[in-house]
């Protein structure tokens, strides 16, 4: 199946840890960012490192309201989507090539959003609970190896004390033999590198959505910036605090689509083509960027004010999805 581009009429829809282990290598058939099968990028696109270059890319949704927390396998993403859903809660796409760890979740649904944010991954393999069926044409369709919670087999399980839906978590290397041909990571238009020049000292970035809130504060023991959910500092399951090298805050037109949960809610449309602000954090300083994302096969660069590229630290990347300030859908 080739790369399907999802036009931008397209309609929305609505524990404990383990050791992490290297991501398993890319079966026969799958792709690499690189003008050759044979070769591999220098350091992965994901995160600046030099670990994982021809693994396969796996997306898990994963909940992330009170309910899900403490979270399984978030510490171990290369990379951290947070996007608004219905009732202005937030919820995550956990990115992983680098290295996996031996549970994730709770696993959730998945939403339309997610499909305009994966193309740029070429066709990666796709974990999620299930949709509801007005979206089933539209992961049908898609660029993605469909192993969600129907075609996962006993990749998935129930555990721990939380109620359904909230304690259904997978095994991240039985999910993957599901798709084998899952593609390699490729370009998404991260840069890695030193610090640019300017930027301005931060200690604590709070990112707001209508129902919830996320904040990060830079710890410069750890060098990185640590997360706190609504005021309670974010406990991965696996033990320390969730956060990443590098935030970005990606500010998107946030609309409302044809689509609702059983509740009436809307289901956000995050547009996360075209071009917008953002703010980077990293190493203990803010510094305000724009975004481009020209399709939505192709990835999303940041620039600095100056129009230079905007480097990151490598390491794991936390990009938060927020409205661009423009009225918020209801």
């Amino acid at each position: 199946m080739g790369i399907l581009v999802l036009g931008g009429t397209l309609t929305a829809c609505s524990g404990s840890g383990g050791t992490e282990q290297a991501a398993p290598p890319n079966a026969p058939g799958g792709g690499t960012a690189s003008a050759t099968p044979s070769a591999a990028p220098a350091t992965h696109p994901f995160t600046g490192g030099r670990t994982g270059l021809r693994n396969p890319v796996l997306a898990v949704k994963i909940e992330n309201t009170r309910m899900a927390l403490p979270q399984s396998g978030v510490r171990s993403a290369d990379i951290v989507y947070v996007e608004q859903v219905e009732g202005g809660e937030t919820r995550l796409m956990a990115v992983y090539s680098s290295r996996l760890p031996s549970r994730v979740g709770p696993v959730r649904s998945a939403r339309i959003s997610d499909l305009h944010i994966l193309p740029q991954f070429g066709r990666p393999a796709f974990a999620f609970s299930g949709v509801q069926s007005k979206m089933k044409k539209h992961i049908r369709k898609a660029p993605v190896y469909d192993i969600s919670q129907d075609n996962g087999g006993r990749a998935y399980f129930r555990a721990g004390p939380k109620p359904i839906p909230y304690n259904l978590y997978a095994d991240p290397r039985t999910l993957l033999k599901q798709a084998p041909k899952a593609e390699g990571p490729r370009d998404i238009g991260f840069r890695f590198g030193p610090a640019p020049e300017g930027g301005e000292p931060l200690r604590t970035f709070t990112a707001k959505w209508p129902s919830t809130q996320m904040s990060f504060t830079w710890s410069a023991k750890q060098k990185r910036w640590l997360s706190a959910h609504n005021g309670r500092t974010n406990t991965a399951a696996e033990g320390g605090v969730l956060g990443g090298r590098t935030i970005v805050v990606q500010y998107a037109r946030t609309t409302r689509s044809a689509f609702h949960d059983f509740l009436g809610n809307y289901t956000p449309l995050i547009k996360t083509t075209g071009t917008g602000r953002a703010l980077v954090l990293r190493d203990g300083k803010s510094y305000d960027a724009r975004w481009s994302r020209p399709s939505e096969a192709e990835g999303t660069t940041f620039t600095t004010a100056a129009g230079e590229p905007m480097t990151f630290a490598p390491g794991q990347v936390w990009v938060l999805l927020v409205n661009d300030g423009k009225p918020r859908i209801p």
